[in-house]
């Protein structure tokens, strides 16, 4: 990561230097603003560090400069206690933090350190989203795979996952991949419709079909016809209607409630359930002819607790599209609120975290996300961590301080994948106390 560091006082800008460079940075250092714009075009900064005083013009007048840089470097500006209501001016102008002197050094490497994660994460986020999806795991980068190579063919898909790992967004996502990605998608919960009107949405009807069908109706089939469409909560459907949908599959042709012509559609089938299908066939209450039929290509999608490193990704996703949308002053989470995330099992999936985000987005009050702004039921988990430590220990064989930290600091960065960054933010400490603890083990 590279910073450009504007300070014209020769003291603290070897100081800053030294510590930033002790932390893995690339440092370049400028005296004034006039040579800092000299440097942004040569440099392409990932960050801007720049006192607001300085000999001619002000660090202010550096910001629409750093702004209009693609990719936009963060900047972060440092400002004596009498100038606080300039550096606010400046937050309003597009800066995106600022540092009151004097500082302290740990919480100056931490603000720079988040400042650069959210800057790669919203670099990540623009250049990484897979069609409104986010994730970084070997079980999403696989997912996203297989619904390229399952997006070329034509036949029907049936997606399985818990509620709230995302179906309907891999369904949208297998449209946007295949040739039908022009033609119209449209989602259905079978779950949502009366019994008695589901044979007229999906087949549509004539006029005078029924009581009440005042005029001809086309059905979501023929609504669909060229494009894709997803039959959610597909186990819901009753046995009669999926006898009528296996003979679209089959024939590719539909007959309106109340005629005896058959219609050519041309639609493809997408269907998700959160339940177990073959279970339901054993109980009579699924024709297994469709459900063979459905599953000639299938899909799961990993539940939230497996994927690893990708809560704290969607985290920070979900507070900045808060921050962004003015419902909040929240900038990070504090250390034992990642813990309280991190060991919490989120049943509900991706849905379930990112209405706790914006929960906790809503109460927090100030620029860091506490515990107690998170909904009750993660308060309530205990800590699975300090148990796995404890479990195989007797009364009379409890651990050194040392040992338990050692144990922690192994399963923080195991359930971070090795990202140390991320484990030292969880933790509460710097990289360098990190490292020291590391090297102690």
């Amino acid at each position: 990561m590279n910073i450009l560091l504007v300070e014209d006082d020769s003291d603290l800008a070897e100081l800053l230097c030294e510590e930033l460079e002790g932390e893995g940075y690339q440092v370049v250092t400028v005296h004034s603003a006039e040579a800092a714009s000299a440097q942004l075009g040569e440099l392409s900064p990932d960050l801007v560090i720049s006192d607001l005083r300085l000999p001619g013009r002000n660090g202010i007048t550096l910001i629409p400069e750093v702004k209009a840089m693609n990719p936009a470097p963060a900047i972060l500006l440092i400002t004596a206690f009498g100038t606080v209501n300039q550096a606010v001016d400046a937050l309003k102008a597009g800066a995106d933090d600022f540092l009151t002197k004097p500082f302290d050094m740990d919480h100056c490497l931490l603000t720079v350190r988040r400042l650069l994660e959210h800057r790669k994460l919203k670099a990540r986020i623009a250049g990484e989203q897979f069609h409104g999806m986010l994730g970084e795991s070997s079980a999403m980068q696989t997912l996203f795979k297989t619904i390229r190579r399952i997006a070329r063919a034509d036949g029907p898909v049936l997606i399985l996952g818990e509620s709230g790992t995302g179906k309907e967004l891999v369904a949208k996502a297998i449209h946007q991949e295949s040739d039908r990605q022009k033609g119209p998608f449209l989602a259905v919960n079978c779950a949502g419709i009366p019994n008695e009107l589901l044979e007229s949405e999906f087949f549509g009807h004539a006029a005078g079909a029924y009581t009440g069908a005042n005029k001809a109706r086309l059905g979501l089939l023929r609504e669909v016809n060229g494009g894709t469409l997803l039959l959610d909560e597909i186990g819901e459907m009753p046995l009669a209607l999926q006898a009528k949908l296996l003979r679209v599959l089959q024939e590719g042709t539909i007959r309106p409630v109340g005629t005896d012509k058959e219609i050519k559609v041309d639609v493809r089938i997408v269907t998700a359930t959160h339940r177990n299908l073959e279970t339901l066939m054993t109980e009579g209450l699924f024709r297994e002819d469709l459900f063979f039929r459905l599953e000639t290509f299938t899909l799961s999608v990993p539940p939230l607790r497996e994927r690893g490193d990708d809560i704290a990704l969607l985290t920070r996703h979900f507070l900045a599209q808060q921050q962004q949308a003015g419902k909040t002053k929240a900038r990070q989470l504090s250390h034992t609120t990642w813990k309280e995330l991190l060991n919490y099992s989120f049943p509900g999936n991706v849905r379930e975290l990112q209405n706790a985000i914006e929960r906790a987005a809503i109460y927090c009050e100030g620029e860091e996300v506490l515990p107690q702004h998170l909904p009750q039921r993660l308060r309530q988990q205990q800590y699975k961590a300090m148990e796995n430590i404890f479990y195989h220990l007797s009364s009379d064989a409890l651990p050194s301080l040392s040992h338990v930290q050692q144990d922690y600091v192994r399963y923080v960065l195991d359930k971070t994948q090795g990202n140390k960054a991320h484990a030292a933010e969880i933790l509460g400490v710097t990289r360098r106390t990190l490292y020291r603890w590391l090297d102690e083990g």
